[in-house]
């Protein structure tokens, strides 16, 4: 088949296994350039096939050669349809991990569901050396979650909270920079994204773990949250998908005290704003970040998910005593939250129109970005040739 990107607004309904391949490969040798000591030897990723949570398997693998196990859940490829990116990228992953003498296992299931957790505590035993997990990274964006107990089906949402907020954003395939309005969540909505988006899942991960003796005495949990500046706080920090993060935090705590018998310690880290299939669906990011790229390129502070996951691991995680804020939190968004580069930040988006967008920000970066995330636009890939899906 040869296969052409189909976008429909933030998704690509078609994903190429060479270009995730090479997008895999890109990472794992970055990696292998950045080899850190002290590190995890036996990591669990809840999330594993794209964005930060890739990286951070990857990270685990060939920075630190530890043994992986990946949850995730992706489609296989049929007999006229793509796999998806997440699919091709884990496939790869494991292919690379396995060569270099890694132990590399999956499960692609609903991670949110009790028996894929069982199933992965049985995989931990049986698979990894001593039965045990030293680092247990959580970092699953989903828009649906359906509960264990109830059965009851719960989605996110991406809004305000109180009031509609009116502001600016750019449509990254054309370029072209439009208000937007949107309407204040409901209480339900609320209520649902924090059940989605917040930390109940994965304090129920960490329970089921302690229950079955498969974390190791020390081990740290992480998982992945956001903040930002002060000009997308009404749809994120002050948002839903704020409120969720709240509680985020709130469950961080009570894993540390369930871990704290044996050492252990769950972080909240957050990160910097990157291209991902849920950042590029909320509205007012995308321009954010095109202003942000232009100015971090610019003095030569930007990255990606792999450097910032390696920075992770060997400047927080495994540095000594895990440097913290007035929160208990991991700031990896450090480089981004700097004020003199906000400042600009906020000057830019000002100024910013339809006519300058192209001068002021990077906006051709963020759509080049996005496009990889299902393996199109890498210049050694022929786009034009036949290749297989499955």
């Amino acid at each position: 088949m040869v296969i052409k990107p189909k976008i429909r607004g933030f998704i690509c309904t078609t994903a190429h296994p060479l270009g995730c391949a090479e997008n895999v490969k890109i990472q794992v040798e970055y990696a292998k350039a950045n080899p850190i000591k002290g590190a995890p030897k036996r990591v669990l990723v809840i999330g594993s096939s794209t964005g930060y949570g890739l990286a951070c398997r990857i990270a685990a693998a060939f920075c630190c050669e530890a043994d992986t196990i990946g949850v995730f859940f992706e489609r296989e490829a049929s007999s006229n349809r793509t796999a998806t990116a997440g699919w091709y990228n884990n496939r790869e992953f494991e292919r690379l991990a396995k060569d270099s003498g890694r132990i590399a296992e999956s499960i692609n299931g609903d991670a949110f569901a009790d028996d894929v957790k069982q199933e992965t505590i049985r995989l931990i035993k049986g698979k990894l050396p001593g039965g045990k997990v030293d680092l247990i990274i959580y970092s699953l964006a989903a828009p649906k979650r359906r509960d264990p107990v109830t059965g009851g089906v719960y989605s996110s949402v991406i809004k305000p909270i109180g009031d509609a907020y009116k502001s600016k954003t750019v449509d990254f395939h054309t370029g072209i920079i439009h208000d937007v309005t949107i309407e204040p969540a409901a209480q339900d909505e609320i209520a649902g994204t924090v059940k989605v988006m917040g930390g109940e899942d994965w304090l129920l991960w960490i329970k089921a773990m302690t229950s079955a003796g498969v974390i190791e005495q020390n081990a740290v949990t992480a998982a992945f949250s956001y903040i930002g500046p002060s000009l997308t706080f009404p749809v994120y920090k002050n948002g839903t998908i704020g409120t969720a993060k709240e509680d985020l935090e709130e469950k961080a705590k009570q894993i540390t005290s369930l871990l704290s018998t044996q050492g252990g310690k769950a972080f909240v880290a957050v990160n910097k704003a990157l291209v991902t299939q849920a950042s590029s669906a909320i509205p007012v990011v995308p321009l954010y970040i095109s202003i942000l790229y232009k100015l971090m390129k610019k003095n030569g502070t930007h990255e990606d998910c792999i450097r910032q996951m390696a920075r992770m691991f060997k400047d927080r995680l495994y540095a000594g005593e895990i440097p913290v804020d007035e929160a208990g939190r991991i700031r990896m968004d450090d480089w981004e939250m700097q004020p003199a580069l906000q400042e600009e930040v906020g000057r830019i988006w000002g100024e910013v129109t339809n006519e300058t967008v192209g001068e002021l920000t990077d906006i051709d970066g963020y759509r080049d970005d996005f496009m990889r995330l299902f393996g199109f636009g890498f210049p050694d890939i022929d786009y034009d040739a036949d290749v297989k899906i499955i």
